[in-house]
Formats: C-alpha cells, sequence, structure tokens
C-alpha cells in the first residue's frame, strides 16, 4: 500500500477538522479508501473465479461479524493504518464501537465466514451467496435477568464494505408475488495474496415501491403494502416460526437467495461460456445444511422452464452440481415443509419437488431396493417435504463436519442413504480461521508465536504451531504466555465494566461458555454445578475454592421459551452467590449482553477453561471450542464433536473429560430413570429443586417449573431429562473442580496444559477444512 496515496484519499474523505471525526465518519472513510485502491485486485479475482471452474457457497448465515479490523489483517496493512490514524491525531481503535455485522446466529454462519476467508487465502475460486438481513439477528440486552431482543440496525451509519450492484438484480416469483433481489458485494481479502472472494448478500425490494392512486384515496397503508411485504423478506434472520404466516416468511427467505442466487450463477456463466450443458464442469454449489437445499428444485426449474431441458437432463445435472453439507444430528433440526404450504407459495417448485420424489422411487425399485427402506427415505412423507432427504439424494457429495458426526450420519441419522451411496459421504472436521481468531484477536500471543517461529507464516499455515511443542517447558515462555493470558484478561474486566457495569479482577480463573442457547449445549448443566458449588462451599464439603468467575455468551431464539428460561436461571443463580457475603469474592457469573462476534474475540483471549458440555452425540462440531484452545485455553468438556479430535490432537492429559460417551448412552438410555438419579443423590435433587423451592425466581411466568417438569417426568417431544444433565452433573461437577484446582495449586502446570492445546491447534485451522473440500469434493 502507498501510505501517501491512502492518507490523501482517506483524508479527503473527512471532515477538515479530523480530530472532530465521529468513529462512523472514520470508519466509512477508511472503508470507502480501501475499497477504491483495491478495486484492480477485486475485479481481476472475480473475472479469473468465472473463467474456469468455481465453488458457490449457499448459506442462509453468514456471520462476518465487524469486518474493518480483519480486512487490515488479511490486506497486511494494519499498522500502516493504525500509524496514519496517529499521525492524524485520531485512533484506529475508536472503531471497536462500530457495528457487527450480525447476519448469522452461531457456528454455522460463523463456520461460513470463515471458510469464505480461507478459500480467498488459498487462492481458490469459491464466492458465497446469502441474505442481507436489514437488521440481522437482534440486539439482545437483560433485562432482570430476562433476555429482551431490539433491532440490531447495522448498517444506520453506512456500510462501506458492500457495493450495491443494481445491474445484477434478479426478480424473484412467488405465487402472487414478485420481488426483487439486488445484489450487495462484500469482498473477502486473502492474507498475503492477491485474491479476493465476493460475497453477494440479496436485499429484497417491491418491483413497486407506491402506488400513488391507492394514497390518493387515502388508503395510506395499502399504498406502501407491496414495500412492506417484500422487504420483510431479508428484513430479519430466522423470524419466528410458531405460525403458518411465520413459516411461510422463513421459506419465502430460504427461496429468495436460492433462486436469485441460481439465476446469477446461470447469467455468469451463460455470459463466459455461451450455453448451459458444460455447466456442471464449471459450477459445484456447496449447500450449508437444509436452507438452501430449495435450490435443487429450482435449478431443475430455471433449466426445464427457461431453457428448454428435460426433467432428466436437468436433474442429472442438479445431481453433479450440488452437494450437501449437514450440521446436525436432531430429527427436529432436519427440515420438513408441510405439502400444503410449498404448493400454496411456490405451486412450480412443488411440482418439481413430486417429480424428483417419483424418480427417486422408481430409482430404489428399479435398483431392487426394499419397499420399507424406499418408504424410509421418500421426499415426499406423511404430507411433508423432507429436505434432507432431497439433498441427499441430488448431491454428489454428503458431509459431516467432524469425525463422530459423519459417523452418527452413517450409522444413523443418514444409514440409509449411505447403504445406498457410501462414496458420497464424506468427513471435513471444521475449522476457524487463525487471521481473526488469533492474529486479531490476540496479537500479543500472536507476536510472541511470531518471534519463537522466526516468521508469521503460521498466518498462512497454522499446522506450524506444533514446532512450539518443544517450549511446553520452557519457563521463560512460559512466563510470557501467563502474563498475555492475565493482559488479555485485564482488557475483558474493563470491557465488561464498561459493557455489563460488572466489576472483575484478572486474577480470578477465567470458566467461559459462549454459544448459541440450546437445551443441547446444556448451558443449564452449567448453571446447576454453579449452584452445587455454591452449596458445597456453604457446607464445608468444598474447601480452598481458587475464586473463579463463571462467563456466559448466547442468545436464545425469540420464541424459544425454554432456552430463554434458561437464560433467566443463569441470571438468578448469579444473584444468589453474590447476594451471598460467604460466597460473593469466590464466584462471579456473568451473562455478558448482546454476545457477539466483536465479543468473542475478547472472550476466547481471556479464557482459561472452555466449556464444551453438550450431550455426547448432539453437537456436530462445535467451532467455538476451536477458538478456545487455539488462545490457549484448555476443554472441559463431553466426548462430543470436535471435542474428541481436539483431545486426539492435544491430549486427553491436558484437557477435562467427563460424562457419558455415544456409545455408553445407548445402553444407558433405554433404562434410564431420571427420577431414580433424582431420587439417590442429595446435591443433585437439592440443586434441581431450586427451580421451584423458592430459591430462584422466574417472575412468576411458571417457565422454572416447566424446566423442572422437562427434566424429571418429561414435557412436549421430550423424554425426561432428554439431554441427561442429571445423569452427567456428579461427572461434570467433578471434573470442572479438577480443573479449577490444577490451576490453583500449579499454575505453572496448568498453563503448560494450555499452552500445548495453542500447539496443536494447527488441523482446526479452516484453511485445511477448505483445501480438503477443494480437493475431493469440489475438485477445482
Amino acid at each position: 500500500m502507498d501510505k501517501r496515496v491512502f492518507t490523501e484519499k482517506f483524508t479527503g474523505r473527512l471532515p477538515k477538522d479530523i480530530k472532530s471525526a465521529t468513529p462512523q465518519q472514520l470508519h466509512n472513510a477508511l472503508g470507502d479508501t480501501i475499497m477504491e485502491m483495491y478495486s484492480e485486485r477485486w475485479n481481476n479475482s472475480r473475472q479469473k473465479h468465472l473463467s474456469g471452474r468455481r465453488a458457490a457457497y449457499l448459506s442462509m448465515e453468514f456471520l462476518v461479524g465487524r469486518a474493518v479490523y480483519d480486512n487490515l489483517v488479511c490486506l497486511g496493512i494494519y499498522h500502516e493504518v493504525d500509524e496514519v490514524f496517529r499521525q492524524l491525531g485520531v485512533s484506529l481503535a475508536d472503531l471497536e464501537v462500530i457495528e457487527d455485522a450480525a447476519l448469522g446466529n452461531g457456528g454455522l454462519g460463523r463456520l461460513a465466514a470463515c471458510f469464505l476467508d480461507s478459500a480467498a487465502t488459498l487462492g481458490l475460486p469459491l464466492d458465497g451467496y446469502g441474505i442481507r438481513y436489514k437488521y440481522g439477528l437482534f440486539r439482545q440486552s437483560i433485562v432482570d435477568g430476562f433476555q429482551k431482543e431490539d433491532i440490531d440496525d447495522w448498517t444506520r451509519y453506512g456500510d462501506p464494505w458492500s457495493k450495491r450492484c443494481d445491474e445484477d438484480t434478479v426478480l424473484v416469483e412467488y405465487n402472487g408475488q414478485t420481488v426483487k433481489a439486488v445484489p450487495y458485494d462484500m469482498p473477502v481479502f486473502g492474507c498475503k495474496t492477491d485474491n479476493v472472494g465476493t460475497l453477494r448478500l440479496w436485499q429484497a425490494e417491491p418491483v413497486k415501491e407506491f402506488d400513488f392512486d391507492i394514497f390518493n384515496q387515502q388508503n395510506y397503508l395499502e399504498a406502501s403494502k407491496e414495500k412492506i411485504f417484500a422487504e420483510d423478506i431479508s428484513r430479519v434472520l430466522y423470524p419466528n416460526d410458531d405460525t403458518n404466516e411465520g413459516k411461510k416468511l422463513r421459506l419465502k427467505q430460504q427461496y429468495f437467495f436460492s433462486c436469485a442466487s441460481l439465476t446469477d450463477i446461470i447469467r455468469k456463466h451463460k455470459a463466459v461460456f455461451g450455453g448451459l450443458d458444460d455447466l456442471a464442469e464449471h459450477i459445484t454449489i456447496q449447500l450449508n445444511d437444509t436452507h438452501p437445499v430449495i435450490s435443487i428444485p429450482e435449478l431443475i426449474r430455471q433449466l426445464v422452464d427457461n431453457e428448454g431441458w428435460s426433467f432428466d437432463k436437468a436433474l442429472d445435472t442438479a445431481k453433479k452440481v450440488f452437494n450437501y453439507t449437514n450440521h446436525t444430528v436432531m430429527q427436529e433440526a432436519l427440515e420438513k415443509w408441510d405439502c400444503s404450504l410449498v404448493d400454496e407459495l411456490l405451486p412450480r417448485i412443488y411440482s418439481i419437488i413430486i417429480q424428483i420424489s417419483e424418480t427417486l422411487i422408481a430409482d430404489m425399485y428399479a435398483s431392487g431396493v426394499p419397499k420399507e427402506k424406499t418408504d424410509r427415505i421418500r421426499i415426499i412423507k406423511d404430507g411433508r417435504i423432507h429436505m434432507a432427504d432431497m439433498a441427499c439424494y441430488a448431491s454428489s457429495h454428503i458431509n459431516g463436519v467432524a469425525e463422530i458426526h459423519t459417523q452418527i450420519l452413517k450409522d444413523t441419522v443418514l444409514a440409509d442413504w449411505f447403504s445406498l451411496y457410501p462414496e458420497r459421504f464424506r468427513n471435513e472436521t471444521n475449522g476457524i480461521t487463525q487471521r481473526r481468531w488469533l492474529a486479531l484477536c490476540n496479537p500479543r500471543l500472536a507476536e510472541q508465536i511470531t518471534e519463537l517461529l522466526e516468521g508469521d507464516g503460521w498466518m498462512t499455515d497454522l499446522s506450524r504451531l506444533k514446532e512450539l511443542e518443544k517450549y511446553a517447558d520452557d519457563k521463560e515462555v512460559l512466563s510470557r504466555f501467563v502474563r498475555e493470558k492475565n493482559y488479555n484478561k485485564t482488557l475483558l474486566t474493563h470491557y465488561i465494566y464498561n459493557k455489563e457495569g460488572i466489576d472483575l479482577s484478572p486474577d480470578l480463573i477465567f470458566d467461559i461458555q459462549i454459544k448459541r442457547l440450546h437445551e443441547y449445549k446444556r448451558q443449564l448443566l452449567n448453571a446447576f454445578s454453579i449452584l452445587w458449588i455454591y452449596y458445597g462451599i456453604k457446607d464445608g464439603s468444598i474447601k480452598n475454592f481458587r475464586p473463579t468467575a463463571f462467563i456466559f455468551g448466547a442468545k436464545s431464539a425469540p420464541g424459544y421459551r425454554r432456552a430463554k428460561a434458561i437464560i433467566k436461571y443463569i441470571n438468578e443463580v448469579g444473584r444468589v452467590v453474590s447476594s451471598d457475603p460467604d460466597t460473593r469474592d469466590l464466584i462471579k457469573v456473568v451473562f455478558v449482553q448482546n454476545y457477539n462476534v466483536s465479543y468473542a474475540e475478547k472472550l476466547v483471549a481471556a479464557a482459561d477453561i472452555s466449556e464444551q458440555i453438550s450431550t455426547a452425540g448432539t453437537e456436530a462440531s462445535g467451532t467455538g471450542n476451536m477458538k478456545l484452545m487455539l488462545n490457549g485455553a484448555v476443554t472441559l468438556g463431553t466426548y462430543d464433536g470436535a471435542n474428541i479430535e481436539i483431545v486426539q490432537e492435544a491430549g486427553e492429559e491436558n484437557n477435562y473429560i467427563f460424562g457419558a460417551r455415544v456409545e455408553e448412552l445407548k445402553e444407558i438410555v433405554p433404562e434410564y430413570d431420571s427420577r431414580s438419579v433424582f431420587a439417590g443423590n442429595s446435591m443433585i435433587r437439592r440443586v434441581v429443586s431450586s427451580l421451584i423451592d423458592g430459591t430462584v425466581s422466574d417472575g412468576g411466568s411458571g417457565d422454572f417449573r416447566e424446566l423442572y417438569t422437562a427434566l424429571l417426568d418429561g414435557a412436549s417431544w421430550h423424554e425426561p431429562d432428554h439431554y441427561y444433565l442429571l445423569g452427567d452433573m456428579r461427572s461434570y461437577v467433578e471434573a470442572k473442580l479438577k480443573a479449577i484446582s490444577d490451576y490453583s495449586n500449579d499454575r505453572a502446570a496448568f498453563a503448560r496444559k494450555q499452552w500445548l492445546n495453542m500447539c496443536n491447534a494447527g488441523k482446526f485451522s479452516s484453511d485445511r477444512t477448505i483445501a480438503d473440500y477443494a480437493e475431493n469434493i469440489w475438485k477445482l
């Protein structure tokens, strides 16, 4: 970067009195300057991607977070820009107030963002397609312990990292409604390369914004109806779908970005290659979970209706083009759409899905597949369309996202499909980008690593960290590592004080659980364990307890009543321990508000203990576990998801594993009696009874009583203690107390465990994951 040219362009976009510029003005000027200076590089990359075989990543979520710092790191100009800011009398740190692009709700969306980063860095022609949500997920606040939601207006001060491309607008047609899909492109800068990927996000807009005649008739709302209904499609991520109207809106969203993305892909292919007969040779599309699976019948529709292809030829092409990533083993999360809803909203798509389903059945009969197996894998059954079955039938590859997850898919969830097409199944263990999740969020540790490795090659080859194992017994190296950890803890305590008004000491152990709020992730088990420790300190059964901060970050889906009750319970436990003079200095419970990527960057750098406590066999992979490991935290977790591979890489002796394993649960569950566990252990009984005995209050909502009933007697579709909280509780508390005791008794030995976790995080780079996708699935 020419610093003189940058300074001129940057200052030319700012007020004359630069020191009076707001952070938003600084951010917009910086973003516009970078976009202008690197536009030629971006355009060259676009053309190169289109000239050969390329991959498209379709995802309902891209949790990109705040772009500015990450872009500067990947472009290798962070320090130069920082120096320019200082010379002008302003601070790059002022941009901390810039909003995250919260276009995702957790690991699935963050993974998608990491994949684009890695592909750009590896020089691979991968581009993303999704939705440009006006309000993202939501802005969370905690009021009287309850989650409250408000709009997250992330673009209200502008969005300098996106470029509107009106010339590529697509019309998307529903039964009775047509809307415009307007693309906004975000560059994805590769690290130490000229390659730039593109994330194209679609914004829904009306064909006719305003009906003047109706307005003149003084029917004011009706005059703007089309605008409102169109913009609803890209207004928020995952609208509440408790009602039929909510379900219809979610289906509209999925079809909206699938239709627009495929139209864009086909247009671009025809512009370069003339026709579509070679489409499958030049484009491969990854379906990130079942949300974009509606793309399969949509591609067939476009090829049949717009290009005059036969259905069989179009289906054959779809099978070659699409690949499917499964992110869940839970049936309730495998999308199924009511036939009547799809027929009402997308009648042509529904007719094509019927054809796909009938072709599948005919194929199975022709191959001699038993009728009972054919009936199990039918795409249309019980009046619903099973999207995962359609994805398995019409894809070249099907992959899970961790070794155990992929095995569970083969053994149970997708066992019939695996028996039919074993060659389609692969495992692609998830990964994270070390550029954001180490270089950016933990610069002092990054500097130590760079000095020890005599260069920053680890930024593009994370396996280099393995070379640092030889320092595991080097007192000087580990002392510096501990100092950097304490520095990060100090930064976090200041951040939490400013955000939450809670005063923490960096001398506390930081035990951190940050992830989406869901019952299977067992934040409730964590809260129970804190109460267990509290009671143990009070009755003297737990002695010499090292002061610990238990920090939670999570958002619950707005309509997920039980998850929201768990948030309230965590905060009630915090109230109990903080109001008792015997424990207020020993136990701190913090539930941070509006957990997002920027908050996560500070939390992972400061963590001592990483809570990864999902019921064995329920977490597909996890990526938070990898971020925390990379920043030198030990894993306190079950043998689930990528935890298994983390332990394989770093050693079980350097982590804290507890609880029943998948194979054990298969034996336990048929005979499991939560009432018996509850009755047989006085501390479990005391802790769980807090839900109903007045220890904590749910404000009269009855939500805590419902949690209690679900654990002991079952509720809705739940079996009693469906996620085995009571069964794992004793083992979990013992492992947690062991980790805390180890830290307290020998900080140097604990630091050695932390160091070795960091050294063995190389496998979990998304660079490795994407390189494998490119070679074995996308054939780039």
